[in-house]
């Protein structure tokens, strides 16, 4: 039996014109992931990552973190994000402003929730976007890619909240609305765990935080 430790990004910048780029927090995150690992004696047979610039600078601070300085990565483009803005648009398509105040950061997840719904029942279409068959289809090969190549080791993936909600709703079979809501709840670096076998996933733990355990790293909790 094998171990998949599913990693969500950094906290990255939201509401800044590059959202896909971690916060100096978010980096710190990473680096921290990587020493608690660290000292625990981790290590992973294989690393597979999105292709984001957020996945492959959280992936950078994990190895940092655990003193390493060369593993090969595998990149998995199905284990990309959803454009959250284009979800938005294809059911408000008035631009918004930034959400730099409470209302608007609620107004924006309140969109959000709806554009997910819509989008993974097949009534949006977001612009530039795969239909959810297709994004969910990029996710559940990568999972078929584990099982099939990686019996009995550890695999690390580092992804974002929409792919590891996915992942998990898929294992447990949970309907749309139960996904969305394991998406908008996942925290950044947050750890996800699957038991693998040859045949089947099983979920052990979703969106621990172990390496910000204290009162230390309190502040350092944060969603987006």
């Amino acid at each position: 039996m094998g171990t998949l430790y599913l990693v969500r990004h950094g906290q990255a910048s939201f509401g800044a014109d590059d959202y896909d780029k971690l916060s100096a927090l978010g980096h710190r995150q990473a680096v921290r992931l990587g020493e608690y690992w660290r000292e625990r004696g981790m290590r992973f047979d294989a690393v597979i990552t999105g292709t984001l610039r957020r996945h492959r600078e959280t992936w950078e601070g994990i190895a940092q973190g655990l003193g390493l300085t060369e593993q090969d990565v595998l990149p998995w483009p199905g284990l990309n994000e959803y454009d959250a803005e284009a979800v938005v648009a294809s059911i408000h398509p008035a631009k918004l402003g930034k959400p730099d105040t409470p209302e608007l950061y609620r107004q924006h997840f309140r969109l959000l929730r709806d554009g997910l719904t819509a989008w993974m029942q097949g009534r949006a279409a977001p612009a530039g976007m795969p239909s959810y068959v297709d994004f969910l289809a990029g996710v559940t090969t990568a999972l078929d890619h584990v099982r099939e190549r990686h019996h009995g080791v550890k695999v690390l993936v580092v992804s974002s909240g929409g792919p590891i909600s996915t992942a998990v709703g898929h294992v447990l079979g949970t309907s749309p609305e139960t996904t969305i809501e394991l998406n908008l709840r996942i925290r950044n670096s947050s750890v996800t765990e699957f038991v693998f076998t040859p045949k089947r996933h099983t979920l052990l733990t979703y969106n621990t935080l172990p390496h910000l355990d204290g009162p230390a790293y309190e502040d350092w909790v944060t969603y987006s």
